[in-house]
């Protein structure tokens, strides 16, 4: 039993950090009405710049904000780009141009980056133990991590004059541009949000397991199946739902083994195609 419980908090951890993943996704799809598939490679890159950030500086908490910072700026830089001057075009255009994004930031990292694996430096420590349960202080500095970012995206939503407005526009995009809402001025904050996001969850994924070009691209499905298991376009959901995956995927582990538990994502996907096409949360929404 008590291994079992173990795999769960595990997929806790690993649920938020899915969580954040999809909460960068949908918070694009309820504004910019596509999935965002190269949310996956900014990860990457917010992770690798973190690494290079924290090896300049010799600390992570400065490595950290820089990660944010370029995957922030790189994620600005594809929908000027890119998407703004897809923004006329049928969304599944955008959506073929975000596969091609992700790809040219995977080739780009893999050249400067290269592709062996690479670890954060961090001090060793010692799980704790409750109960003769095991639970790493690592893990709780990662869940803490996501947590607070999650506070601090939904206080920007919602209590923010530039939340509210991100919120009118996924809601009604042409009420909000009526009412005199600037869409430019939105998708800017948009798209900073969404890259930022995305660079903590890649960050986190790096701490817990190694850094390389494919790390974010690898987690893409699960992000994806959180988004849409949530209620694609709403945020809460996908928090939830990445947790749920999170924790199903590792309790799973010992039935399925590591290499296959990503089939879950799929099982959990078609199934919700199938069953609840809207989701958790039942509703096809912008962020609310």
């Amino acid at each position: 039993m008590i291994p079992f419980i173990e795999l769960a908090l595990n997929g806790i951890v690993s649920g938020l950090v899915i969580g954040l993943a999809a909460l960068s996704i949908t918070l694009v799809f309820g504004v910019a009405r596509f999935p965002n598939a190269a949310t996956g490679d900014v990860m990457s890159l917010g992770a690798f710049a973190a690494l290079a950030g924290a090896s300049a500086s010799g600390t992570l908490l400065i490595g950290g904000v820089f990660g944010i910072a370029v995957a922030a700026f790189v994620s600005l830089a594809c929908y000027f780009l890119v998407f703004q001057k897809l923004s006329s075009r049928p969304p599944v255009a955008s959506l073929l141009a975000s596969i091609g994004v992700a790809f040219v930031i995977r080739a780009v990292m893999g050249v400067v980056f290269g592709h062996q694996q690479k670890v954060f430096d961090l001090p060793l420590a010692r799980p704790w133990r409750v109960l003769d349960i095991r639970f790493h202080p690592t893990d709780l500095k990662i869940s803490l991590a996501a947590l607070a970012t999650l506070v601090a995206v939904f206080l920007i939503l919602h209590a923010t004059p530039i939340g509210r407005r991100m919120r009118a526009v996924a809601d009604d995009p042409s009420l909000a541009r009526v009412s005199g809402i600037s869409p430019r001025r939105i998708m800017v904050a948009l798209w900073l949000l969404s890259g930022a996001v995305a660079g903590i969850a890649g960050i986190l994924v790096g701490i817990k397991t190694v850094v390389t070009p494919e790390m974010g691209w690898d987690l893409l499905l699960p992000a994806f199946a959180a988004a849409i298991f949530g209620g694609i376009g709403h945020p809460v959901g996908a928090v939830v739902a990445g947790v749920i995956l999170g924790i199903v995927q590792e309790v799973a582990t010992p039935f399925v083994g590591f290499t296959y538990k990503i089939a879950l994502s799929f099982a959990v996907l078609l199934a919700v195609l199938l069953i609840r096409p809207k989701g958790l949360f039942g509703t096809v929404a912008g962020a609310r």
